[in-house]
């Protein structure tokens, strides 16, 4: 049986390994014996530069699977960081470096919840699984995409999902997410004719030709959300246009944008009214498209209940069911048909330099975890 302190050691561990996506730089080495010393089948898939983990703890249903990844995000400007975001440095019991939060902590508390759970129930009913990738944080094509495909092709299925991200607030198990908004991206090229800025009639200006088509666009009230959901929204991440010289109308104009959609939308009818806008005010345009996730939700029932439970006896807390965010890997898994629930440390420092979680909220969350394993895979 792992002692509290131990997942905080493999935290430790994990972050010393620098897995800036899609790089699993060993950890999955770390985290491969330990899951086989207990009995796991573990299988380890490797697609192009991402390594896979997926492993079993028994043959009957429901299958429940914790899932996270390895890989964390760039470091960036090392100057701004406070110590070495590589190794791990406790101060005032903040535990600090890449990764600590999102999500090398979760990655501890699952190994080590489990750990204790099956010293304790060796013989538990369905099966404990986890699902672990080094292709989260970048183009999330290799990694539980790609393990997804494959579990469907072996008719293998996962029915209960607990996703380790960092979903916390301000307290540990304060929100837990039970659905996430899709995510659809644009690259709009808007043509233009350069010339001279004395000379409009001899040129047509791009930036002119979009302004009230963005204008619309950016003012539009897409839907209202509804009880689960927040409104979609559309953003402009990026912009350019022009040659840099004060006399030259820019002959082509760039732009990509990001629509963060509810399931009151789908991707062909924000497709379709956006197209609609741009025609309608007579852009000469090209757009190309990216879908990197629908939205899913998980209604609160079997799994919500399991987790909010296991929070609520662990610390006291009445974690706030929510679906605002980013989006996870979860995308991926809630089509097949799973139940899928995130639950996971304070996100404050996420991606930011000098990112770091709480040494205390890693052994909560491990005995969290472990709780949550006892109500869906014990009898109650």
């Amino acid at each position: 049986m792992s002692p509290p302190t131990d997942a905080l050691a493999l935290t430790e561990a994990l972050i010393r390994r620098p897995s800036v996506s899609p790089e699993d730089q060993g950890c999955l080495d770390i985290i491969t014996p330990r899951l086989e010393a207990l009995g796991f089948q573990v299988e380890r898939l490797r697609y192009g530069q991402v390594d896979n983990l997926w492993a079993r703890h028994g043959t009957q249903a429901p299958v429940v699977c914790f899932a996270g990844h390895t890989d964390v995000v760039p470091t960036g400007p090392r100057e701004e960081w406070h110590t070495d975001p590589f190794e791990p440095v406790i101060k005032d019991g903040v535990l600090y470096g890449r990764g600590a939060a999102d999500m090398k902590s979760g990655l501890a508390a699952m190994v080590t919840a489990a750990e204790r759970f099956i010293a304790r129930h060796p013989t538990h009913t369905g099966t404990l699984a986890f699902l672990l990738t080094s292709d989260e944080e970048g183009p999330s094509v290799d990694g539980t995409r790609r393990v997804m495909q494959e579990l469907t092709a072996r008719q293998e299925k996962i029915d209960l999902c607990i996703v380790g991200e960092p979903t916390s607030s301000e307290v540990l198990g304060d929100v837990i997410k039970i659905g996430r908004r899709g995510s659809l991206s644009g690259k709009l090229t808007v043509h233009g004719v350069q010339g001279h800025v004395a000379y409009p009639h001899l040129a047509d200006n791009p930036v002119h030709a979009l302004a009230p088509a963005l204008a619309e666009l950016t003012g539009r009230t897409w839907d209202q959300g509804n009880e689960f959901f927040q409104p979609t929204t559309f953003q402009v991440s990026n912009i350019s246009a022009g040659t840099g010289a004060p006399n030259v109308i820019p002959g082509e104009l760039k732009l990509r944008f990001n629509i963060r959609f509810s399931t009151e939308q789908t991707v062909e009818r924000l497709q379709q009214t956006i197209t609609g806008i741009l025609d309608r005010h007579k852009v000469n345009y090209t757009l190309e498209w990216f879908v990197s996730g629908l939205p899913f939700f998980t209604p609160p029932g079997t799994l919500s209940n399991a987790v909010q439970r296991a929070v609520q006896e662990v610390t006291g807390r009445t974690a706030e069911m929510s679906t605002t965010g980013g989006t996870s890997d979860g995308r991926f898994i809630a089509p097949t048909g799973a139940q899928v629930v995130e639950l996971g440390v304070v996100n404050a420092t996420i991606h930011k330099v000098n990112e770091n979680v709480r040494v205390a909220d890693i052994a909560t969350l491990s005995q969290i975890y472990e709780r949550v394993m006892e109500l869906l895979l014990t009898p109650q």
